[in-house]
């Protein structure tokens, strides 16, 4: 890839924008405070908690060099200002000002490299970018989720609000930063001009959630919550079967004729009743009793026999389950990375499949610091001869 990325990053929004570019080839340098960062520090471990990393450090940080640095002090600022100088993008998400108040801020950097592309995330967005009267407020996933609109959209109904499991409100935002600084470093390699580009967290969640703005805009109501159904399409749902549960979505005449025959029920295709997708909506009731009744009595392995390639259809999956699916086997999204001190562990591949350039897990989570002597090394005579500011 030939990019150079400082990675000034903490919690998960940040790492994971960082890690997404170092698995499709870019050399990411971590940049850590003396202790480390903290999710170093953050369960779950394969010990006692003594090891160099937990699992949610893991999870973000594979494929990374690491150096540790006092930003504070004036020699570790001016080693990281020469290892600026080297890059092509920096990547941080912090608090708006922090690095600017430590005096490695954007206008800083920008004069020492022109050519750099300063990528951050924050809750809120940073004021270079536009104003919000909560631009200084700190954030997590949860507060993305609430203000950005997916909580109202999520749950059994709306007097039960509820947050999406994964960190949506972290992992997104961080996609659309990764993206946003690859398109920034292709215009500064034609132009030879960096700049500066955020994403707040908020932002991103509104982005996922256009739905719930189209259907205020068009018709004055909110998009309510309804749990694991859709309002406009049925069947579509998490039904339980005999020994799990499992996802059939068949809305469209094709797949809602195809899953009739396989129930054994021809006569709902010709019930004036359900003779359209609006219809069908409409009678969902009708609809789910008979699904639910049939899915239950089959097991989930019976369901995906049955349905599979005609009707969609998928069981509700996790680690358990991915171990022995061949869907996961096939794409290759589980990989054993060694670890330093313990057994190998197990993580998710990179989703992104190229034939020609693969992105993969080359590399364990860098201990801390395990890079920093040969990158001081690297810029030590431009860090001593340029001033840390």
């Amino acid at each position: 890839m030939g990019v150079r990325i400082l990675d000034v990053t903490h919690a998960a929004a940040g790492p994971f924008a960082a890690m997404v570019l170092a698995d499709l080839g870019a050399e990411v340098i971590k940049v850590e405070p003396p202790a480390g960062e903290f999710t170093r520090h953050s369960r779950p471990h394969l010990d006692d908690g003594s090891g160099p990393y937990g699992g949610r450090f893991a999870a973000r940080n594979r494929n990374k060099k690491s150096i540790a640095l006092d930003l504070a002090d004036d020699a570790d600022r001016a080693t990281f200002l020469a290892l600026a100088e080297t890059a092509d993008a920096l990547v941080e998400n912090m608090r708006a000002g922090v690095l600017d108040r430590l005096g490695v801020g954007w206008e800083v950097l920008n004069r020492r490299n022109p050519r750099l592309v300063y990528a951050a995330i924050r809750g809120f967005g940073d004021p270079r970018t536009g104003a919000s009267p909560y631009a200084n407020w700190p954030a997590f996933d949860i507060v993305a989720q609430a203000m950005g609109g997916l909580v109202s959209m999520t749950g059994p109904d709306p007097q039960h609000p509820m947050r999406a499991g994964p960190l949506v409100g972290d992992f997104f935002p961080a996609t659309l930063a990764a993206l946003g600084l690859v398109s920034a470093v292709l215009h500064a390699r034609e132009s030879g001009r960096g700049q500066f580009l955020d994403v707040a967290m908020v932002d991103a969640m509104m982005a996922m959630c256009a739905t719930s703005q189209s259907m205020w805009d068009y018709t004055g109501t909110p998009y309510e919550p309804s749990g694991n159904r859709s309002a406009e399409a049925v069947p579509f749902d998490i039904y339980d079967t005999a020994d799990g549960h499992c996802a059939i979505a068949a809305p469209v005449d094709g797949h809602w004729h195809a899953l009739c025959r396989i129930m054994g029920r021809p006569d709902l295709i010709d019930d004036d009743r359900l003779a359209s997708t609006m219809s069908r909506a409409r009678h969902r009731d009708v609809i789910d009793e008979v699904v639910g009744a049939w899915a239950a009595s089959h097991t989930t392995a019976e369901l995906m026999e049955l349905l599979g390639g005609l009707v969609p259809v998928g069981p509700v999956m996790g680690p358990r389950e991915w171990a022995a699916d061949p869907h996961v086997a096939g794409r290759q999204m589980l990989v054993e990375v060694p670890h330093p001190h313990h057994r190998p562990t197990i993580e998710i591949a990179c989703p992104i499949k190229f034939t020609a350039t693969p992105a993969n897990i080359h590399a364990s989570p860098p201990l801390l610091d395990q890079d920093g002597a040969d990158l001081r090394a690297e810029v030590a005579p431009t860090a001593e001869e340029r001033p840390s500011s």
